[in-house]
């Protein structure tokens, strides 16, 4: 296939994997082609001119322009007037992302980035805001210095930790000046693109992504948002939903104990089979060998909020059936409601009632596939203190009740045999 567009790498660096960011100087003489990038990056433009497509959408380049280009989206220099000379600087959108709300965001307000990002993606710094952009691109250029790893464990630390603080306050800054532009009355507004479809998936790998959802989303037929994944990716729906997904699996990994059953079910795999196959593919080792080796890092680094998060999402894993109120998990974990619902839907995008039913309508499910007890039975097993509650929640999740669910599966088993 011709028109698939090139993926960039998922790492940061191809010399060290383990790397916070990347910096490089780059010249472009020429147009250039599609590329997917599956690692953020930033852009600030310091010689020439041009115009690039992002998403679909043209935007000019010229000394002062900041371009921030987010997971899974699309970009290609269409023109250039004269050479362009940028500075480069890849870096973990996620991770940042963790770190803003995790550790700077004291007042739990909500601070949407990726929306924020998203609505401005180029911004045309005028003089004073483009000095201060320019200063802390060259500070992390000066902090890393040669890619070959420091032997002394304890200044590499510090230097990440350097250089994730400089990264936040490149995002914040991007954040703040495409606010202003916001506010100056900058039309923010476009068409929605077939470009949109693969950040769109991004965005919601915790939802039941089917194509039908997207064809409705995006006003085509699915056998058009189906063509349109592979033609562009050169992957199906839903080895391009896996392939997103492992980034998601990485930090489960890192803060929990949850079994890679109770992942797989959590991040929409099949069975741990296949997180695992997918995962060993992708990254190239053992899920249970990636998580020895990186919760030690995690350790040293002592991130007790977001470890704290995940412990809650454990916390409700793995006591579904008893009867939790928001307010009695809450004061379990030391916070308010409010803080305990912000933290799921961080997380894992619901919140706390969804995502409790969530698990109660999965365990429910297997209930009715694998024995043969009443409905009722089942429902009082799961947490609900009725049928009728057990029933609605079973609608809403499996949009149709349990009766006709297990009724269904049993006569399509029958015409398998």
């Amino acid at each position: 296939m011709n028109d698939i567009v090139h993926m960039q790498s998922q790492f940061r660096s191809d010399f060290d994997r383990s790397s916070v960011c990347n910096f490089d100087v780059e010249v472009i003489e020429a147009p250039t082609k599609p590329l997917i990038h599956q690692m953020s990056r930033f852009l600030l433009i310091k010689k020439g001119r041009g115009r690039m497509k992002l998403q679909g959408i043209g935007y000019d380049l010229r000394p002062g322009t900041v371009v921030s280009i987010l997971p899974w989206q699309t970009s290609d220099v269409i023109e250039v007037a004269e050479p362009l000379e940028y500075y480069l600087l890849k870096y973990y959108f996620d991770g940042i992302n963790n770190i803003v709300k995790s550790f700077y965001n004291i007042g739990n307000d909500t601070i949407n980035l990726i929306e924020q990002i998203t609505r401005h993606p180029v911004i045309q710094c005028d003089a004073k805001h483009e000095a201060v952009m320019d200063e802390l691109f060259l500070q992390i250029r000066k902090e890393i210095g040669s890619e070959i790893r420091d032997k002394n464990h304890d200044e590499q630390n510090l230097r990440n930790i350097y250089l994730a603080n400089k990264l936040v306050e490149i995002v914040l800054q991007f954040y703040r000046i495409g606010g202003l532009l916001e506010a100056g009355g900058a039309d923010a507004s476009h068409a929605i693109s077939n470009t949109e479809i693969i950040q769109y998936i991004y965005n919601h790998l915790s939802e039941k992504l089917t194509l039908k959802d997207l064809s409705t989303k995006f006003f085509l037929c699915e056998s058009s948002v189906s063509h349109y994944i592979k033609s562009t990716t050169g992957l199906s729906f839903f080895d391009l939903i896996n392939e997103m997904r492992i980034g998601k699996t990485i930090n489960f990994l890192l803060y929990t104990d949850l079994t890679m059953d109770e992942l797989a079910e959590i991040l929409g795999f099949v069975d741990s089979a296949h997180i695992s196959k997918v995962f060993m593919s992708r990254i190239g080792m053992k899920a249970s060998d990636y998580r020895k080796t990186y919760q030690k890092v995690n350790d040293i680094c002592k991130i007790k909020e977001t470890k704290a998060s995940y412990k809650i999402i454990d916390y409700i894993y793995r006591n579904y059936m008893e009867a939790m109120t928001p307010k009695s998990v809450a004061d379990r974990f030391h916070m308010t409601t409010r803080q305990l619902n912000l933290i799921l839907l961080y997380q894992v995008e619901r919140n706390y009632e969804d995502f409790l039913n969530f698990v109660r309508i999965n365990r429910g499910t297997e209930l009715l596939l694998s024995t043969d007890l009443s409905i009722t039975d089942i429902a009082m097993a799961i947490g609900y203190n009725t049928v009728k509650t057990f029933t609605r929640n079973f609608l809403k999740f499996r949009l149709m009740p349990p009766a006709v669910f297990r009724r269904t599966t049993e006569l399509q088993e029958d015409d398998l045999l």
